[in-house]
Parts: C-alpha cells; structure tokens; sequence
C-alpha cells in the first residue's frame, strides 16, 4: 500500500466555501478513506477524534501501533475489515529454495549473477494478510533472490518472514509501526554491517536503510526506503530524494551500490531535482525503459484497493551505482514484475507489484 501507507490516489475534492459543513465532512471521509485504504467508518472515528483536522487524523493513524483492541472495535463497526492475524501461528518452512530457471540458477551458484527484489508488501492492510504473506513467500521461494528490499512490514509480518525465510538474514529499519527490511540470503551475501540514517522532517515514520555486504569478492552497499507519500507531500519526498542520492555518492568507490525501494517519485520531481548524477543510474532507464515493467502501481490492474480511478505508476525504483573499475563489474541486466497473479482468496499479494532485477557479475 502506498501512499501514507494508504492508496495513492491522484483525486482532489474541491469544497467551495459556504458548503454545508456535513457535505464537507463527508467528503473529508471519502478522502481520508482514499489515502489510508480504509472504510468511511474508520475514516469518520479518526477525523472526529482530530477535530476534522485531515494531516493531523492522517498522522495519529499511520505513525500509532494498531491496538487489539482498536482492532475490534474497528472490525465491529465494520464487519468487512478482517482483524489483525498472527502470522506466526502457522506451520513454518523455509522459503528459499530456488525454483528460477537452469542457467540462471547455474549463474547464481557459480557468482556471476546477483538477483535483487524490491518490493512494498503492504503489511498496513489487515485483510487477508496472512493469506498475502504466504502469497509473498511463495514469490521467495519461486525465484529465491539474493537481496530483497521490502516496505511497509509491520512486527506480525516480521516475524512470520524470521521463521518462514530462515536461510535468509534479515535487517529490519525499525521495529514498531511500519518499516523497511533487507532480507540477503545467507549462502550466496555476506553481512558485514548496517546504517539507519533518519530523514529529519518526516512525518511518516520514513528513513534510509543501508547494508554494507559482500559476495563473491564484490563490496555491496544496499540501500532501501519508502520515500514520503502523497503529493501534498512532494517537497519533503524530493528533499529525501537529494539524501538518498548524496548517501549513493558518499560510499567508496569500491562498493556496488544498488538502492531499490518505494520512493513515491513522479518523473517531473526528478527533474526538479536536478535529475540522477552522472555515475547513477535509473535502472529501468538504462535497460531502455521496457513497457512490461514500467507501472509498479496500477490500479487498473491491481484490483487491492477497490477503486475505480484508474492510476498508473513508476513508484517502485532501482537506482544503481558501479564501483570502480578495478573492484569488479557489476551491470543490471533484466527486469520483470512479480505478483501479478490473484491468490484464493480473491486479492494480489499486495497493491504493489514486486520489482525483480538479476545483475551480471563478472569476476
């Protein structure tokens, strides 16, 4: 789920002055339920309980630990919304076992191949979470990537991913609320250590996860972070944007540095912000911009937030800078979205679509 934890939706309500104060209400509602991806009921009790104040509502509802028992009393004003589920009350197996093709399965094994896979797994949605957490792990399993950079993890999913994803080490960017993980499988990337560097005016709980590792011989610096949400908040997410990029370019030249992650970017706020340095580079620009993997966030095909507007986004990036020469060779090589199937119980694994990215590396 994206924006503000909530659905990214590019819908504004215009309320002419002298409007009743209930029809402003309700739409204050509509919107409220728009960006938190939630129902009208819930909307209502948050901008009650904030004086109808919409970013002050929107801030106790996103930066807060969900209660038990806000739980229930949320699920019994709406029968539809599921409560929270454990995740960890199920039988565990390990999700790393590699069902990708022969030779890139040979390239993996051998060193020449690093597979990275970003992608916003939308813990904030309650509904049929532990079903899209299977759903998720099953992706894990399918193509068993070397790095895996995810948002919106929230503690139950957190835990369920330490015992189904064992072969997997995993470094969390918090540990209340929401959050960002990397998860490097333990056979093929090494640890070596890690870096939460704040952004200082979110209002979001959002900050820049880094990991320094290695495989193969090769210095890897992994980045990840959910940048801010929303459009009325375009100037602090471009301002996290230029942090981002001035951390790319603070790391020794020796390291590989690959940031993947939910950055909220609209291409016109690259631009404005002075568009990538010369020595990084925008994946999906440098692979020659292929259709099949343009749109992370669809909601015309992504049915999750059951909205009728139709919206189409590049949100989900890899940005992707080469150590020196003399340090190896690194380059991205293909991209491909994942969860584009629905599972059983009707819904995508998450709203997002998965961002996989196999990288040849020559030794």
């Amino acid at each position: 789920m994206d924006p503000e934890g909530g659905l990214e939706i590019e819908v504004e309500f215009e309320r002419e002055e002298g409007e009743p104060e209930v029809k402003k209400r309700k739409l204050m509602c509509v919107e409220f339920a728009s960006v938190a991806s939630c129902d009208d009921a819930v909307a209502q009790c948050y901008l009650a309980e904030n004086d109808w104040e919409m970013e002050r509502a929107l801030n106790s509802y996103f930066e807060s630990p969900i209660e038990e028992s806000t739980l229930k009393s949320l699920s019994e004003a709406s029968p539809e919304r599921e409560p929270c589920v454990d995740l960890t009350s199920e039988e565990t197996t390990d999700c790393s076992s590699s069902k990708t093709s022969t030779s890139d399965k040979i390239q993996q094994e051998d060193g020449s191949m690093l597979s990275v896979l970003t992608w916003n797994i939308d813990g904030l949605d309650l509904n049929n979470l532990q079903e899209r957490a299977r759903g998720v792990c099953s992706y894990l399993t399918l193509y068993s990537p070397d790095v895996i950079f995810l948002q919106e993890v929230i503690p139950p999913y957190y835990n369920y991913l330490k015992k189904r994803a064992s072969s997997y080490e995993i470094i969390a960017g918090h540990e209340e609320g929401y959050f960002t993980a990397i998860m490097l499988k333990k056979s093929r990337v090494k640890f070596k250590s890690q870096e939460i560097i704040p952004f200082p005016n979110t209002e979001m709980m959002r900050n820049l996860l880094c990991v320094h590792a290695s495989m193969s011989g090769n210095e890897l610096c992994l980045m990840t972070s959910h940048l801010e949400s929303t459009r009325g908040h375009a100037k602090e997410r471009m301002n996290q944007f230029k942090m981002v990029l001035k951390n790319i370019q603070e790391v020794p030249e020796s390291a590989t540095v690959i940031f993947a992650g939910d950055t909220n970017l609209r291409d016109l706020e690259v631009t404005r912000c002075g568009g990538l340095p010369s020595n990084i580079l925008d994946v999906w620009e440098f692979l020659g911009k292929p259709k099949h993997c343009q749109y992370t966030w669809d909601t015309e095909m992504n049915s999750n937030l059951g909205i009728s507007a139709k919206c189409k986004l590049r949100f989900d990036r890899i940005f992707f800078r080469a150590a020196a020469a003399e340090n190896g060779y690194i380059i991205p090589r293909s991209l491909d979205l994942l969860g584009l199937e629905k599972l059983d119980c009707g819904r995508f694994p998450s709203d997002h679509w998965g961002l996989l990215c196999n990288l040849d590396v020559i030794l």
